[in-house]
């Protein structure tokens, strides 16, 4: 470290912090070594995750000024020392001293970003990646040397230092109760955060039209999740405005007179469990993905599984062929092969959709679980023999045609599985009311809600049963609301064979403005609560008249939120995207039905684009995790409206997370109360907030 400076190196992981060593800079001298259990202090080990810290104490000693033509410094020797009251950048990797700043007189409040250039703000860097904001560049730290002054920071690939001084503690309005612990617990977590992200690199498409801008040597990623102390809340705001995942930080408040809005968490109110929230693996996402050049497939597939993404925990993939695949086909398209002897899986799995998948689940820390669905048999079994248009399977349920298909589900689910892929859920049918629509422009099979049934209670339900894939959970429906309550009163009345084969519904949302949820989902999970509801495809651009891909559309964004938050409030256990990448023009797609995608990439330059609709996604996927359960949130409001749209949920961990949308053009002040004190908070116009805390 710099000259004049103590710095202790701490290894800290869930279970055990691990004093490395102590070393004085002006001695290489090994002070202390100490191993600690967690013991009672196990809540401050469970807050963070395995890291390598630096923490530094200015000894005190006066600086002298610096002589700023120094080039580096062996180890025998440090940069030289700024003046009292300035900071130098100091180059950890070539020990080279940048340049010095001096800063502004500006008072610090705990739940205010740091200013540029004021005490405790982390200074720019250089070297490579300097292009983007603060803190992209390997090896790069901002170091504060004059005494009283507090650092710390965070060994690793991502640079490194936060600046503190301990002189403006007793001007910082933080709760007495936090005491020394929860100080080391804030500095820590801080530095945590400031090194942990890389700011979006933005491009417009229009005023109100952002991107962020991904290629292979740049893309915006976003710090693994930490919970504050106790008595602290973190804050991530997206908004129309241009932030995308800003994080921001206060303290609560025991004593405060409540604002006009207050939203309570009511914890004795319990709901669903969430399962999570992904995106679909199709042959078009595949090709989009792969046709970039290696370093950026790797971004793309990192914004949505890594730790440092957005952390999706469930993706669906076709059985078989789409609309969004370059041509039709099938695993069996040999006439009259009813025992199946020539199914294979195609090219597209081969090379395209199973590595994928593959890669995905390798970057990402959590449990990922596949869902397939299919849109089509081959067409020998179809009674149009054809791929697209009114069609049905052949013969009746039980005949050789339907015990051949639903063998075809369970050949798929065994070839996937040679290469380590295990299905959580497979639906029945993708969207088995267009398969009942005359010329019909892409892959269908139709069934009735009576069809389906059948087809369950005598064929397919018992495949599966039998076969080594008898755990996978069978979903029915995967088609627009409107069908509810119907179909499910249907395929699961009480004199209903299938029922006992069947464990889930899924929902697509493309009907949804002429089905309101509380007349379709409503009352079907009042009908059926043991099964689960889940939101299985949506996607923007869709309609005949609306452009497939809009980029920068908040509006886009905006609406995936609502539809999360709404289903969310009426016991839906999860939210799955359509594509997770389609081209500018939003294909492939051999039936030219192009839509949109929360990722869009430029083959032609190697790029790629974050969409607000990814940013949307994210408030919920990289806070939800799978086994959270969502709880009450009542309003108390003196006059007006809400005007804002939220939900609330206990983690696992016991941590609360509360997502709140502000679709107005105003701000909108409200509090946030739970049994450890008030949040007073505001949410700008046109902006989503994910709030996340702990309750012990």
């Amino acid at each position: 470290g710099p000259p004049d400076t103590l710095c202790i190196v701490l290894n800290v992981s869930k279970s055990r912090l691990t004093i490395l060593t102590a070393l004085s800079s002006s001695q290489s001298l090994n002070i202390i070594r100490g191993d600690f259990p967690p013991s009672s202090k196990e809540t401050f080990f469970r807050l963070l995750t395995a890291q390598l810290f630096i923490i530094c104490f200015p000894t005190g000693v006066d600086p002298v000024n610096p002589s700023l033509r120094t080039s580096g410094c062996s180890d025998k020797r440090c940069p030289a020392k700024p003046p009292r009251g300035r900071y130098a950048e100091w180059n950890r990797t070539s020990r080279h001293l940048i340049r010095v700043i001096k800063p502004r007189r500006t008072p610090l409040h705990p739940s205010a970003p740091f200013p540029r250039g004021t005490a405790g703000h982390v200074i720019g860097a250089e070297g490579e990646g300097s292009a983007a904001p603060a803190f992209s560049g390997p090896g790069i730290g901002a170091v504060q040397l004059p005494a009283g002054a507090l650092c710390a920071g965070r060994a690793g690939s991502g640079p490194a230092l936060l600046l503190l001084p301990l002189a403006f503690r007793e001007r910082m309005m933080w709760p007495r109760r936090a005491g020394a612990l929860g100080w080391w617990l804030l500095l820590l977590r801080l530095a945590h955060g400031v090194t942990g992200g890389r700011p979006c690199s933005p491009k417009r498409f229009g005023r109100d039209a952002l991107v962020c801008v991904c290629n292979s040597t740049y893309c915006d990623t976003h710090e693994p999740v930490s919970l504050p102390p106790a008595g602290f809340f973190v804050r991530y705001e997206t908004s129309k405005s241009g932030k995308r995942l800003e994080r921001s930080q206060g303290a609560f408040r025991r004593q405060a007179a409540p604002p006009d809005l207050v939203l309570v968490l009511e914890e004795t109110q319990r709901y669903q469990t969430v399962k999570g929230f992904g995106g679909s693996v199709t042959d078009a996402a595949s090709i989009n993905i792969l046709s970039l050049t290696p370093d950026t497939q790797n971004h793309l597939l990192r914004s949505y599984f890594a730790e440092d993404g957005i952390e999706y925990n469930m993706i669906r993939t076709p059985m078989g062929s789409c609309d969004f695949s370059t041509r039709p086909y099938s695993y069996a398209d040999w006439p009259e092969d009813y025992e199946l002897e020539k199914f294979s899986l195609a090219m597209e799995d081969l090379k395209m959709k199973i590595p994928v998948i593959q890669r995905a689940k390798a970057m990402s820390k959590k449990p990922i679980s596949l869902l397939a669905s299919p849109w089509t048999s081959p067409i020998w079994m179809k009674t149009n023999n054809d791929w697209k248009g009114r069609g049905f399977l052949k013969g009746e349920a039980g005949s050789k045609i339907h015990k051949a298909w639903a063998n075809y589900f369970v050949r798929f689910l065994d070839e996937y599985a040679k290469y380590n892929l295990t299905f959580w859920a497979i639906t029945a049918e993708n969207e088995p009311t267009a398969g009942m629509i005359a010329n019909y422009p892409f892959q269908c099979l139709g069934f009735t809600p009576e069809q389906q049934r059948d087809f369950i209670a005598f064929d397919l339900g018992p495949a599966l049963a039998n076969s080594s894939h008898k755990d996978i959970r069978l979903i029915i429906l995967d088609d627009n609301r409107v069908q509810l309550p119907h179909w499910a009163k249907v395929v699961l009345s009480e004199d209903s064979e299938a029922r006992r084969y069947i464990h889930g519904i899924g929902l697509h949302w493309y009907l949804d403005f002429i089905a309101p949820i509380e007349d379709t989902v409503a009352p079907t999970h009042q009908l059926f609560p043991d099964y689960f509801l889940l939101f299985t495809e949506a996607c923007t651009g869709s309609l005949f008249w609306e452009q497939a891909v809009v980029l920068g559309s908040w509006d886009r964004g905006n609406r995936y939120s609502r539809s999360i938050l709404a289903n969310l409030n009426q016991n839906v256990i999860g939210w799955v995207d359509w594509n997770l990448a389609l081209d500018l023009e939003g294909g492939p797609n051999w039936v030219k039905n192009y839509v949109d995608s929360p990722i869009i990439v430029d083959v032609g330059s190697d790029t790629f684009y974050k969409q607000p609709m990814f940013y949307h996604m994210a408030h919920f996927s990289k806070f939800i995790p799978e086994g959270s359960q969502r709880i009450g949130l009542s309003i108390v409001q003196r006059y007006g409206t809400c005007g804002l749209e939220h939900v609330a949920l206990i983690r696992p961990d016991g941590a609360a997370v509360v997502i709140i949308l502000n679709q107005t053009g105003k701000t909108i002040s409200f509090g946030l109360s739970d049994k450890v004190g008030l949040i007073e908070a505001e949410i700008p116009p046109n902006s989503i907030q994910t709030y996340l805390w702990r309750r012990e």
